[in-house]
Parts: C-alpha cells; sequence; structure tokens
C-alpha cells in the first residue's frame, strides 16, 4: 500500500518541473504525471440513430427467429421421414420372418446311423515330468546341481 500512496503524491507533487529528489525533468523526457494520466477518449463524431438502429435490430431478430424456425422444421421432418422409414423397414422385415411350418419327419423309415469313415484316436499317457527347461530355478536349486 506504501508504494501506491508514494506514486500518488510524486504525481500529485510533480506538477512543477522539480521531482520530490530535487532533479528537474530533462526537456526531452516525459514526466511521471505524463505517464500515469490518459490520454481522453475520442469522441464519437458519427451521430447514432437510435430508431433506425432500432428497426435494424427488429430485422435481424426477425430473420434469426425464422432460421431458428426453419430449422426446428427441418429437423421435425427429417425425425418424421426417418420414422417412416423404421416402420416400412419393420414390416418388411416381419413379412420376410413370417415362422413357416417344418416338415413333419417321415416316421415309417427308421433312423440307422451309418458308421464312421473317420479313425478312432489313440490315447496318450499323460506326462508327469517336468521338462528342465520349464522348471523353476532357485538360488538352492542351483546350489544342489
Amino acid at each position: 500500500m506504501e508504494p501506491l500512496k508514494e506514486v500518488r503524491n510524486r504525481v500529485e507533487g510533480s506538477s512543477s518541473s522539480d521531482n520530490s529528489n530535487g532533479r528537474s525533468s530533462g526537456g526531452g523526457r516525459r514526466s511521471l504525471t505524463n505517464c500515469l494520466i490518459k490520454p481522453p477518449v475520442k469522441k464519437n463524431t458519427i451521430p447514432i440513430d437510435l430508431k433506425l438502429r432500432a428497426v435494424e435490430r427488429a430485422r435481424f431478430a426477425h430473420q434469426v427467429a425464422e432460421k431458428r424456425r426453419l430449422i426446428k422444421q427441418y429437423k421435425m421432418e427429417r425425425e418424421r421421414q426417418q420414422k417412416l422409414e423404421e416402420e416400412e423397414e419393420i414390416k418388411r422385415l416381419r413379412k420376410e420372418l413370417i415362422p413357416k411350418a417344418q416338415l413333419m419327419p417321415y416316421f415309417d423309415r427308421p433312423f440307422v446311423p451309418r458308421r464312421s469313415e473317420k479313425q478312432p484316436t489313440v490315447p496318450r499317457e499323460p506326462k508327469f515330468c517336468i521338462p528342465r527347461h520349464k522348471t523353476i530355478k532357485c538360488c538352492r536349486c542351483h546350489a544342489m546341481t
């Protein structure tokens, strides 16, 4: 907070050519007040016609509302078309997938299975020994061998 007060005091007290340090400001140097004070804002020379602006804004708001309404209408139409297509697809699938009765098997001819032409499988003995390269190696195992 102290530096801010010091700057304010300098700005208020430096209206003369001497600063608080006793130095005079050079001719080419800008004083502290010139650095801190902003230049005045340039006023708009074009007069603003509020009625014309209100009319243009109302026209723009109407265009935006119309565009939103058209987009909403387009989306609703698209959804309706998609719904109709889905219903037609469902109707078509239902026509195709009508369950049809299966033919009755003939019971007058008994079913006699034929002998397979493949060779029967040959059983193999299980291997209970673990190969050396798959054994778990630890310090004691290496010390013993």
